[in-house]
């Protein structure tokens, strides 16, 4: 069998997604190198469904039109192309795209310009005025060569950081970083990495770990917003849940068990219950990507390996002093915003279940009321029956005293009152039987056996 067979034999998604393992290449740097990295991010506050692959596409699309170069196709998640003057690595991430502009020296200009000397004036204006309000990140990488002492490097940090603190670390003793993760005046945050010795690819991951470090550690504050307007309303909501369960706890305490009020009770827990939960659909997925960004950063700085830089905080002490107790307060306010749901969610279910026992307690006096209408219903039926049975047995004996005087009229033997009295009790029980018959043949009386 041909190559060509065995590849039809294939999944269909088996070739794309081992080239996915391949698609995003380190790039290949050797010092002297400047680059220039942008983090755009389209989605604004409040706006978190925009179509980031199609958006990010659009913007590529305009800054390769301006050097009539073919963008590349929809849908596409990276891109690479050298410009003669200066090369651009583009990613799209899921809710945001880097651009990574590169510019490779001939020679090591003086330290003091290495920062002048950066791939942003090969950019076109425009094409940055387009951003305006997109970037969430900015950096300026400058790779310099062994010449370069570390002494100089020291003698000149403060020309070259505008921060108070410089942290700075040696790797595997192949290169040296010094960075203050502050924007400068010029609108960038600045790395220095001095190379002593590193390998072949070495320099490129390196300089895409402090980046992703850099872009990473902002869109893990992202959630800094989130967790201030979050604050101030489940306290309210804390405080709301707090008074409901007092009333409740009174009610209890008093015996007074008002419909209205329990009815009130409820509105007011099913309002609340909404509220956290419009607080849980604005924060959770920010809340979980902050997360997830933090892990990463906690990774690539794991995959610097640094070691100590004699009177210097290394980056992984200065990410776990400044960012972490930020993302301990985004975890805090998540885990906060869970239970006071969770609360919610139980207060919720004891007063339905405290308005659900109020409403069988009262269908149970109604059902009782309704039994004891029965059984004086039963009585006056009874009674009534009692009464017909003696009405009708009047009348009856009345006809039968007719009858007999007016046989003796016509010379029958006949005492009329003697045989009124006799007749009396057999008429009674006459009527007596047929009223009974009368009333077991009605249909409502069979309904009503049980």
């Amino acid at each position: 069998m041909t190559s060509a067979t065995y590849l039809n034999l294939s999944h269909p998604l088996r070739v794309p997604l081992a080239a996915e393992i391949h698609s995003r290449p380190f790039m290949r740097l050797q010092a002297p190198t400047t680059l220039t990295h942008f983090a755009v991010y389209l989605a604004q506050s409040g706006d978190e469904l925009i179509d980031n692959t199609a958006g990010q596409h659009a913007i590529l699309v305009d800054l390769c039109a301006h050097f009539g170069v073919t963008g590349p196709s929809v849908g596409a998640k990276h891109f690479f192309h050298d410009f003669g003057r200066f090369a651009l690595k583009w990613e799209c991430h899921t809710e945001f795209a880097t651009y990574m502009f590169t510019q490779a020296r001939d020679r090591q200009v003086p330290l003091q310009e290495v920062f002048s000397h950066v791939p942003l004036a090969q950019i076109p204006q425009q094409w940055l005025l387009s951003l305006q309000g997109k970037i969430m990140g900015a950096s300026h990488v400058a790779l310099v060569t062994k010449d370069i002492e570390s002494e100089d490097i020291e003698a000149e940090l403060r020309t070259l950081f505008e921060g108070a603190m410089v942290v700075g670390s040696n790797l595997l003793e192949r290169a040296q970083i010094y960075t203050d993760f502050l924007i400068q005046s010029d609108g960038f945050s600045r790395f220095l990495v001095r190379d002593v010795g590193l390998r072949d690819l070495q320099a490129g991951r390196l300089a895409q770990r402090l980046l992703e470090i850099e872009t990473y550690r902002i869109m893990a504050l992202l959630s800094l917003p989130h967790v201030q307007r979050a604050t101030p309303a489940l306290n309210v909501i804390e405080d709301e849940l707090a008074e409901l369960a007092v009333a409740m706890v009174n009610a209890d305490e008093a015996a007074d068990h008002d419909s209205d009020d329990e009815q009130d009770m409820l509105r007011s827990i099913t309002a609340l219950a909404a509220r956290i939960e419009r607080l849980s659909l604005d924060n959770t997925y920010r809340f979980s990507a902050s997360q997830a960004y933090y892990r990463l950063v906690r990774a690539r700085i794991e995959e610097l390996r640094e070691t100590r830089m004699e009177g210097r905080s290394t980056i992984e002490e200065f990410i776990d002093r400044r960012l972490g107790p930020a993302m301990n307060t985004f975890t805090s306010v998540a885990q906060r915003q869970e239970a006071l749901a969770k609360r919610i969610a139980n207060t919720n279910d004891l007063l339905r279940t405290r308005v659900g026992i109020v409403q069988e307690q009262h269908n149970r006096n109604i059902l009782q009321s309704m039994n004891r209408r029965a059984a004086l219903q039963l009585r006056l039926q009874q009674a009534v029956e009692g009464l017909s049975v003696v009405a009708i047995s009047y009348y009856a004996s009345g006809l039968i005293g007719y009858i007999a005087k007016a046989a003796k009229s016509i010379g029958w033997p006949v005492n009329p009152d003697l045989a009124t009295g006799a007749l009396l009790p057999v008429v009674l029980i006459a009527v007596w039987v047929g009223l009974r018959k009368l009333h077991k043949g009605n249909p409502r009386h069979e309904a009503e056996k049980p």
